[in-house]
């Protein structure tokens, strides 16, 4: 059985959205365990598979290609729970920016997220994605959720953001012009959210130091109670994030995670992963930072992720993302 880890209330705003255009709540619930267990109440949780089952019925009961942007715009700050809760009551953006890093994986704990300080300019980077769902639904959804939270906390709808996405424009691409502003960008090397930096000095209207401990503190537990039960793919995946430029051999990496060599690769292979798989995965996602954020030389940039040879480490490059690092450096 699938780990509920989607916040019940984004499922929730979805069905509503769905019903709202007249269609019927069992056949948006069809083929998931929804349709037999119901959403318990404030808290509760869907797996990822039940959410992408409830995403691919509105898709087909609404042919609403911009589904996605239009989920997003609908999730304010009330829709992210204790999260949007601790958010009000930071003094602000850069505090907001700062708990959001912290503790976003309440949201999605397959999301994950760069950000980088370049120049004059505050760079989000959308690394990862939950794999259920298509790249255009995460995008969209994670995208107009962003603009439409910092709308809300801020109380305006004229923010400067640029918002690339990377894959190719869609039919519809007006829509995202229509929705996020006219600085939307296709066909990059990552999804990126770009404002300038100035804008985290902004105050909130709605700042209560006093309340910021209680909300945190309650974060914290919420996110200690949902990483116990990730699986060991998750488990690895956060640690080799977290180990930049240390590349630990996988009985190493087991020790850490304090399972034995046998027992780390069986419960692996129960997932149908590898720790190569997981390895070049982060491999990659440092990689690509390197080739965007630096002009450090490609010989530096592979021994960084663990090659001694330029020429190896440009083929696995290719290998793991489909694009040579010249490809993506010259898209950066």
């Amino acid at each position: 059985m699938q780990k509920a880890t989607t916040p019940a209330q984004y499922a929730l705003i979805l069905i509503d959205m769905v019903e709202a255009q007249g269609h019927r709540r069992d056949a948006l619930l069809a083929d998931t365990t929804l349709a037999v267990t119901g959403i318990d109440g404030i808290g509760a949780r869907v797996s990822q598979s039940d959410f992408a089952q409830l995403v691919r019925n509105a898709y087909a009961l609404t042919h609403d290609a911009a589904l996605g942007l239009h989920l997003g715009m609908r999730l304010n700050m009330s829709a992210h729970a204790v999260l949007g809760q601790a958010i009000m009551t930071c003094n602000d953006l850069h505090e907001v920016m700062e708990l959001f890093l912290k503790y976003y994986h309440l949201l999605s704990p397959a999301l994950y997220l760069e950000y980088e300080a370049e120049g004059d300019q505050a760079v989000f980077t959308i690394v990862s994605t939950p794999e259920e769902n298509t790249v255009e639904f995460a995008y969209e959804m994670m995208f107009a959720a962003f603009r439409n939270t910092l709308d809300g906390l801020l109380g305006r709808t004229d923010l400067p953001l640029t918002v690339s996405f990377p894959y190719p424009a869609p039919d519809y691409a007006q829509e995202y012009h229509r929705l996020l502003g006219e600085h939307v960008q296709f066909n990059s090397v990552r999804g990126r959210i770009v404002m300038d930096k100035s804008l985290l000095d902004t105050q909130l209207p709605s700042s209560n130091p006093a309340l910021r401990g209680l909300y945190e503190s309650e974060c914290a537990r919420l996110l200690a109670d949902l990483e116990e039960e990730d699986s060991v793919a998750e488990q690895t995946l956060r640690l080799l994030r977290k180990l930049e430029g240390q590349y630990p051999q996988m009985p190493q990496l087991a020790q850490m995670l304090n399972y034995s060599s046998r027992t780390y690769r069986r419960r692996l292979e129960g997932e149908s992963r590898s720790y190569q798989q997981l390895l070049d995965t982060v491999r990659a996602e440092h990689a690509t930072r390197y080739l965007l954020n630096t002009r450090l030389p490609l010989s530096t940039i592979a021994y960084m992720v663990g090659f001694n040879d330029a020429s190896n480490f440009r083929r696995a490059f290719q290998k793991w993302t489909g694009r040579t690092p010249r490809e993506v450096r010259d898209a950066g």
